[in-house]
C-alpha cells in the first residue's frame, strides 16, 4: 500500500502557494512506469485510476488537496531572476519508497498555470514528455541519480510553441523525485531576508532527505553539514552525467535540488562523440552549459548556495566543503568510468592515469561515445572482434581486470545502445503523425536491457 506523508505543507506559506490544476479536454494514458509505481505502492491502480489521479487530478487519500506550487528564485545563465517558482507544475503528493524508506515527491509538469506562470500557458508538449521519458530511462540505466518519469497523459489541447512545429500536442507528466527543494529555494529566502525560514528549510531538508544527519544541530554546524553533503552528492551526479555522455543543457540554480538528483529535462542531449564543446540548448550561444563545462557549472551553483549560508555559518567550513568537490568529482568519475567499462577499479594512481589517457584518446579520435563502452566492455573482445576505430583503446585497458568472469550475453550483441538526437527525432516522427508508439517501446526495451546487464554485472 502507498504510504502518503504530509511534510511539505507543514513548512507553511513561506514555501508554497496552493493552486488549482487545469481542466483538460481529454485524458489519454500514454505511459505509466510500473516499476516506479511499485516502489511507492501505487502499482495496483488501474489505468482508469491513473487517468483520474494523474490526468484529471482527482485527489488520492493522503495527497495534497489542493496541490502546492513551490516557491523559488534562481540564477538563469548567470543572471539572478526573482520571478521564478513552479510555473507549470506542483507538488501532488509525498510518499515513502517501500524498499528504502526514502521520502519521494510526486510532482507534475504541464498541469496548468500558477501564480508563477507569468505569460506562459503552464502546459507541456507531448514531445517534451516523450523526451523526458527517454532521458530518465537512459540515465537510470546508466546508474545516474535522476527523477523517474512516473506517467504521461495526453490532454487533447493544441499548443503554440516557437521552438517546435505548432500546433503541438499537449500532455501532463508526473515526475517521481527525491525532493523538489532547489538551490533557488534558499536563494529566494535570502533575497526576501528571511533567515529563520532558511534555517527551517535546512532542518526540513536534513530531517527528511538526510536522515542520518543531526537536523537539530546548531545553525552553523547544520548549514555546513548540509552543504558538505550536497557538494559530494552533486559531484557524484555530475560525474554520472560526464560518464553517461549526458548534457543537461540548462544548469541554472533552480535546476539543482538539495539531494543531488538530476531532474527537469528540457533541451538535453547525449553525446554522439566526446566533444567538450558540445551543447544541448540552441539558445546557449556561449556554451555556458556545454558538456565539458558541466563540472564548472555545478561548482558555480554550489558557490551560490554557499553565499546563502555564509551569514549563518562559518565561511571556513563552507570553503572546506567546496574544496572537497573536485577530488570527489575525480573519484566518482574514475569509479563510474571503470564501472561502465565493466572493469575493476585499479588503485587510485593507475585509475587516474588510465582514465585521463582513455578520455584524451576518445576526444582526439572522435569515435562513437556509447560504442566505447559497448565494444570495450569487460575487456573480453580481441581487437579483431570490434570496429577498427575502437581497436587502439584495447592497449590502454590491457592490464585492467574484468568485473565478472564471463562476458554478459547483452554485450555479445551486435550494436551499442545510444540515444543521440537523431534517434529521439525518429521516435517522435513515428508518434506525431500516426500514433505509432512502437519505436518508443523498442527503444525503452533496449535501454532497460542495457541497465539490467550493467546492474547484474555490478553484482557479479
Amino acid at each position: 500500500m502507498a504510504e502518503f506523508k504530509d511534510y511539505h505543507s507543514q513548512l507553511g506559506p513561506d514555501f508554497f502557494v496552493p493552486v488549482k490544476p487545469a481542466e483538460f479536454p481529454a485524458a489519454i494514458l500514454r505511459y505509466r512506469n510500473q516499476t516506479a509505481a511499485a516502489s511507492i505502492g501505487l502499482d495496483q491502480l488501474s489505468d482508469a485510476e491513473f487517468l483520474d489521479h494523474f490526468g484529471r487530478f482527482k485527489p488520492m487519500q493522503g495527497s495534497y488537496d489542493p496541490p502546492l506550487a513551490l516557491c523559488y528564485h534562481g540564477h538563469q545563465f548567470g543572471v539572478y531572476n526573482p520571478d521564478l517558482g513552479d510555473g507549470r507544475g506542483f507538488l501532488l503528493a509525498q510518499l515513502r519508497e517501500k524498499q528504502t524508506g526514502r521520502l519521494l515527491d510526486l510532482g507534475s509538469k504541464g498541469s496548468g498555470q500558477t501564480p508563477f506562470s507569468r505569460t506562459a500557458d503552464g502546459r507541456l508538449t507531448l514531445k517534451g514528455a516523450v523526451r523526458e521519458i527517454l532521458a530518465t530511462e537512459m540515465l537510470t540505466a546508466l546508474d545516474v541519480p535522476t527523477s523517474k518519469t512516473f506517467s504521461v497523459v495526453e490532454t487533447g489541447e493544441a499548443l503554440t510553441r516557437h521552438d517546435e512545429p505548432s500546433p503541438a500536442r499537449s500532455a501532463v507528466l508526473i515526475r517521481l523525485s527525491h525532493s523538489h527543494i532547489r538551490i533557488g529555494s534558499f536563494q529566494r529566502l535570502v533575497a526576501l531576508k528571511k533567515p529563520d525560514a532558511l534555517v527551517q528549510l535546512a532542518r526540513y531538508t536534513m530531517r527528511h532527505y538526510y536522515p542520518d544527519a543531526d537536523a537539530e544541530a546548531e545553525v552553523p554546524e547544520l548549514l555546513a553539514d548540509l552543504f558538505r553533503r550536497l557538494c559530494h552528492a552533486v559531484a557524484d551526479m555530475t560525474a554520472g552525467w560526464m560518464v553517461a555522455g549526458f548534457v543537461h543543457g540548462v544548469l541554472n540554480t533552480d535546476n539543482f535540488n538539495l539531494t543531488g538528483e538530476s531532474f527537469d529535462y528540457g533541451p538535453w542531449r547525449f553525446l554522439p562523440e566526446l566533444d567538450p564543446a558540445f551543447t544541448a540548448a540552441y539558445f546557449d550561444q556561449q556554451g555556458r552549459y556545454a558538456y565539458g563545462r558541466q563540472p564548472e557549472a555545478a561548482f558555480w551553483a554550489l558557490c551560490r548556495l554557499a553565499e546563502c549560508f555564509v551569514k549563518q555559518s562559518e565561511e571556513a567550513a563552507l570553503r572546506a566543503a567546496l574544496a572537497e568537490f573536485a577530488p570527489a568529482l575525480d573519484a566518482a568519475m574514475n569509479r563510474r568510468l571503470f564501472w561502465r567499462l565493466g572493469l575493476l577499479l585499479p588503485d587510485t594512481g593507475r585509475a587516474d592515469q588510465i582514465a585521463a589517457a582513455f578520455l584524451t584518446q576518445a576526444e582526439q579520435s572522435r569515435v562513437g561515445f556509447d560504442g566505447l563502452f559497448f565494444w570495450l566492455y569487460g575487456g573480453w573482445r580481441s581487437p579483431q572482434d570490434m570496429p577498427e576505430e575502437y581497436r587502439p583503446f584495447t592497449a590502454l585497458l590491457k592490464d585492467c581486470a574484468p568485473r565478472q568472469p564471463r562476458q554478459p550475453e547483452f554485450f555479445a550483441k551486435a550494436e551499442p545502445v545510444s540515444l543521440v538526437i537523431e534517434e529521439v527525432e525518429r521516435i517522435w516522427a513515428a508518434i506525431e503523425p500516426t500514433d505509432d508508439w512502437s519505436e518508443l517501446d523498442r527503444k525503452l526495451a533496449d535501454i532497460r536491457a542495457l541497465g539490467e546487464a550493467l546492474r547484474r554485472a555490478g553484482e557479479g
